[in-house]
């Protein structure tokens, strides 16, 4: 038994610790105390680490990795770690086709002190990039429609589900959701149409990850990237199974519209 996690299936759980951090398996020890949570906190203590439970993860709604602990199928116990808003699983030590286990405990890996800034504030900026696609969707689930070109405005572009308040993730009281962006590079890595990303914008030729929390010209449409585009079980339902783990930091960006104006294929995207 664990405090607070019920019963821990703890190869599986040392396995999940492993891969949130990218370490090997390896690495991470296989905790014998009776409570195995305290074991891997008091290991994870000497690497400026933490293990911090959640208080509701049926209900929780972050879109970085952590783990879920509960019953497989047939009741024996199992870890899996969960990625996404709505989370699905992106990684399992039983392997891709096996039963998730049931959400009844759930586990964030924490870093002691996080005042050490992200490499998205830190990283390079290619000095320009070009819209190699604009699509927009009428409502949440229907399929993207290309456009050449689209007018911009602060809530979103003309003609999409989200303009409207209408997407699957609408929010008016949340920023990043007037402009959604992804690379040309992945989606044709992971073998996608331009439209299968659900982005808004294609590009090609700029490092969009290094715009989080920068002001950006997309032809004359001034933007800020508030955060990444993370993908999640809703869209991997929407393509492909496999198709969130693939896309994981690679999903692109969310960004506010600044000021109104119009995008056209074949316009620069520019950081400022």
């Amino acid at each position: 038994m664990a405090a607070g996690g019920g019963v821990i299936a703890r190869e599986e759980m040392a396995a999940c610790i492993a891969y949130v951090m990218a370490w090997d398996a390896a690495d991470v020890p296989v905790s014998t105390t009776t409570d195995p949570l305290s074991g891997w906190r008091g290991w994870l203590a000497g690497r400026g680490l933490g293990l911090v439970p959640i208080a509701e993860p049926g209900r929780f709604a972050w879109a970085g990795t952590w783990i879920a602990t509960g019953a497989r199928p047939g009741g024996a116990p199992g870890a899996a770690v969960m990625f996404g808003v709505p989370p699905g699983v992106l990684f399992d030590p039983l392997g891709d086709g096996a039963a998730p286990p049931a959400i009844e405990a759930g586990f964030a890996v924490a870093a002691l002190d996080v005042s050490r800034r992200g490499a998205e504030e830190t990283g390079d900026v290619a000095p320009a990039g070009v819209v190699e696609g604009i699509f927009v969707a009428a409502a949440a689930e229907a399929p993207m429609t290309a456009v050449g070109r689209v007018a911009a405005t602060t809530a979103g572009l003309e003609g999409d589900r989200y303009v409207r308040g209408a997407g699957t993730f609408s929010n008016r009281e949340s920023t990043g959701g007037a402009l959604t962006l992804i690379e040309a590079e992945t989606v044709e890595a992971l073998g996608l149409a331009p439209g299968e990303a659900r982005r808004n914008v294609v590009t090609r030729g700029l490092g969009l990850n290094a715009l989080v929390g920068r002001r950006f010209r997309v032809g004359d449409v001034e933007c800020y990237g508030q955060r990444l585009c993370e993908p999640c079980a809703h869209l991997q339902r929407l393509t492909r199974p496999g198709i969130l783990r693939a896309l994981v930091h690679r999903g692109g960006l969310r960004a506010d519209v600044v000021t109104d104006g119009v995008i056209e294929v074949g316009a620069p995207v520019v950081a400022a």
